[in-house]
This record gives structure tokens, C-alpha cells and sequence, in this order.
């Protein structure tokens, strides 16, 4: 089991009702995370819309997650 920080923008925080956590998970990769946090806490978007950032760079998500990564959910946005 790996422990993360993550961090929720927009609609996600709002959802979640943190802004970020330390989240414990046997998850291995990004894509596996995003499907487990949306199911666990009723995120309500399909994990194709939720770009994904570690230590602030955004990457793919087959990319493997380690102990003590940052990881930042951000939805889709739009400007106005």
C-alpha cells in the first residue's frame, strides 16, 4: 500500500469536499486511481475528462504511482 497526496480543483473539490488528502491505495497506476476516487466518493465524471497532474506535470494514465507522489485531479474547465 502506497500513501499519495491529492488534490482536488474545481467541481472535484466541491464533490469531495476537500480541497486535498492523504490517500492510502494498492493502486498502481494513475488510470486506476482516478476510477478508484471517482466510485469511492461519487465524483460523477468519467475519468476521460479528469486530467491528472504529478508533482506538477501533467502525465498519461498509464504512468505508475510511488509513495509520497502529489497527484492533482483537475475536471474540465471552461472560461468565460
Amino acid at each position: 500500500m502506497i500513501t499519495i497526496r491529492i488534490r482536488y480543483f474545481a467541481v472535484l473539490r466541491d464533490r469531495r469536499g476537500l480541497q486535498e488528502e492523504h490517500y492510502h491505495t494498492q493502486c498502481s497506476t494513475v488510470e486506476q486511481l482516478v476510477n478508484e476516487l471517482i466510485a469511492k466518493y461519487r465524483l460523477g465524471l468519467p475519468s476521460a475528462l479528469i486530467r491528472v497532474a504529478i508533482n506538477s506535470e501533467f502525465v498519461e494514465p498509464n504512468v505508475q504511482l510511488e509513495d509520497g507522489m502529489e497527484i492533482v485531479l483537475i475536471p474540465p474547465v471552461a472560461g468565460g
